[in-house]
């Protein structure tokens, strides 16, 4: 095939098979290609965008190198993977990215053979890798284990602790620092190129070792001065004396973008019998699509946008954002209390934080992907009298579970939790469901744990959360825009491990914790015209548990439902616990607890999500009806 065809070479390219069949010069015009497919798909499903651009040319490069999938190629995170997921043989259902029933927006094993091992989260593909490559040697086999991470991913403590294994082992493993923000080192030169393929040639490895060998015979002192000078000359040019330090033998920087300057490093890596490896690779977010390399941040996760002015198709809000109240509740304390200070893991537009920044630059703090130092940090800081809000996702707040108990509760320290995502959030999948907070919290001694039913009740919980000084607690919502509830003009503090009865019935009480309050109501409704005079509750707190509100329910209806966004083990184990533990399970209550399955729920819109689990207005009547033995209108309800 001839440099600069004019037939389409991506149309010839269904596996990375056929990639490996093109002549090396036919590369940048394949690149070309994928870019554009990338950006086209992106505008019709909308996603990540501009991680994905930066690494089009390291991904043909990748594939055209090494031999996957028997080779394992290993995608930290999985933002960048579109890119590899259309020339692993899903090019065809590409523009279903982030659909219900599409492409996972992340690499999943089940989705392909291409993806060994699936993300989410980031920082975890150097310790997946070196499984694989520990089993591959186990085994007897010889492929290659590459793992491609950001480097803003190698700042997660869990990166480094894989590093560290990985370099005492000596098992051959290669590592790609895909360096997108430039952060560790400068861009990279001719000079640069030059020296990160001469000492990734296998000659250059045959060299370093005889002089290795060479100077065990000498004295000792000798022995350690020849080792400095062959240290010091690589890293006088490319200072990779921390990686080498960690005993990986460093490779780079160089240009992600140069055809020239990536084919012979990856191939004399590949070709290398030598331990650990890592291969620093500087890359531009958003390569090769303007409004993406103008607006890096805004370019990462996108909506549907045009494809020639990039401006994004975002729906007009009948409501602000819970992300947003949040920010401006938090900032409106901060203003009347000095002592609030707002930490974030790396993640300041999505949890709203980057607003408060603007307000407070010297109070908000960005620790980087280091949720367990985040929340950590906030103990040290509640300890010296401060009041920290850590704004941490539910699904990343997993990743600080020992520190939640051991740094924060057991000291009965007042950290703030700000837990966005709660609940099920749409096209990011399963990785991103806020699915366990209430269940893995509620159970912690000392907590605090409530959730807010909207907006308004968002707010109060933030000024809640500053009142409470005298133990930890948390407050969740969900992704999305509010019910358009009126905003107060400031927050109240709620009386700790109180509810509060919004409609009076006889027959039916409903009992919610969070959001799904608005469907609550609109069952209690439909109940209505059934002639099921029906109560709806709203728990506002899953810890401490409102006991008298419990109890009251349990004693004046004939069925009590509670209904949550969040696992089994969660507010409804707590009410059926305290329920038992009362007594009043034994006066033929007939009692249901609605939870989220105990399956993990595939990206699709959140509303259907919720339709899926059951835990809408429909599937809240139909629950009902089962209890009270009517199957002729539940029947009804289903049509």
């Amino acid at each position: 095939m001839s440099s600069g065809s004019a037939t389409p070479l991506l149309d010839q390219i269904r596996y990375p098979e056929d990639l490996r069949k093109l002549s090396e010069k036919d590369l940048p015009q394949l690149a070309a290609e994928l870019r554009k497919e990338t950006i086209d798909a992106v505008s019709v499903t909308g996603g990540h965008l501009g991680a994905g651009l930066g690494v089009v040319e390291l991904t043909v490069a990748l594939h055209w190198v090494f031999d996957t999938p028997r080779d394992r190629l290993i995608w930290d995170v999985g933002h960048q993977a579109y890119p590899h997921k259309i020339i692993t043989g899903r090019r065809d259902r590409i523009r279903t990215l982030r659909q219900g029933g599409g492409l996972s927006g992340f690499t999943k094993r089940s989705e392909s053979e291409y993806d060994p091992f699936g993300a989410g989260h980031s920082s975890t593909s150097i310790s997946a890798g070196l499984g694989m490559a520990v089993a591959r040697d186990l085994s007897g086999k010889k492929h290659n284990v590459i793992c491609v991470i950001g480097d803003g991913a190698m700042s997660a403590g869990m990166a480094y602790e894989a590093l560290n294994n990985a370099g005492a082992m000596d098992s051959r493993l290669i590592v790609i620092l895909n360096d997108n923000d430039m952060s560790i080192a400068p861009p990279t030169g001719a000079l640069s190129s030059y020296l990160a393929r001469i000492t990734s040639s296998g000659t250059y490895f045959y060299v370093r070792d005889i002089a290795k060998q060479l100077a065990k015979r000498l004295p000792k002192s000798w022995e350690r001065r020849a080792a400095r000078v062959e240290e010091y000359t690589r890293h006088l040019w490319q200072g990779g004396a921390w990686f080498e330090e960690l005993g990986f033998y460093y490779v780079g920087p160089i240009d992600g973008h140069n055809f020239d300057h990536l084919l012979p490093v990856l191939k004399n890596v590949r070709d290398a019998d030598q331990g650990p490896i890592l291969v620093h690779v500087v890359t531009r977010k958003g390569k090769g699509y303007a409004p993406a390399e103008k607006a890096a941040d805004k370019f990462h996760g996108v909506n549907r946008f045009n494809v020639i002015t990039g401006d994004q198709f975002k729906p007009k809000p009948n409501a602000p954002s819970y992300t947003r109240v949040f920010a401006e509740s938090l900032i409106e304390e901060a203003r009347r209390d000095d002592k609030i200070v707002a930490i974030t893991a790396a993640m300041p537009s999505g949890t709203g934080l980057d607003l408060f920044g603007k307000a407070f630059p010297e109070r908000t703090f960005d620790v980087g992907i280091a949720e367990q130092h985040a929340v950590t940090f906030a103990a040290g800081l509640a300890a010296e009298g401060y009041k920290p809000f850590a704004a941490i996702y539910s699904t990343f707040l997993q990743r600080a579970y020992d520190q939640v108990v051991h740094d924060v509760a057991v000291q009965k320290l007042p950290v703030r939790f700000a837990i966005d995502r709660a609940g099920l959030v749409g096209a990011d999948g399963p990785t991103h469901a806020g699915s366990f907070d209430i269940a893995y919290l509620g159970c912690v001694p000392n907590m605090v744990l409530m959730a807010a039913a909207d907006e308004a009740e968002l707010k109060h919980m933030v000024a809640t959360a500053v009142a409470i000084d005298d133990r930890p607690c948390a407050f969740r919502y969900p992704r999305g825009d509010g019910v358009g509830v009126p905003l107060p003009e400031r927050g109240v503090p709620l009386e700790i491990g109180k509810g509060r009865i919004i409609r009076e019935g006889s027959t039916v009480a409903i009992l919610s914790l969070g959001t799904r309050l608005q469907e609550a109501l609109k069952a209690a409704d439909q109940l209505a015209a059934m002639g099921l005079s029906t109560t709806v509750a709203d728990a506002r707190f899953a810890k401490p548990l409102d006991t008298e509100l419990v109890h009251r329910l349990a004693r004046e209806h004939e069925v009590l439902v509670t209904i949550e966004e969040g696992s089994i083990g969660g507010f409804g184990s707590f009410v059926l616990h305290e329920l038992a533990q009362s007594g009043l399970l034994d006066r033929g209550l007939k009692i249901r607890t609605m939870v989220l399955p105990d399956v993990f729920i595939e990206h699709d819109k959140p509303e259907r999500m919720y339709e899926k689990a059951g835990l809408n207005a429909p599937g809240i009547v139909e629950t009902v009806l089962t209890a009270l033995g009517k199957p002729a209108a539940v029947s009804d309800i289903r049509a």
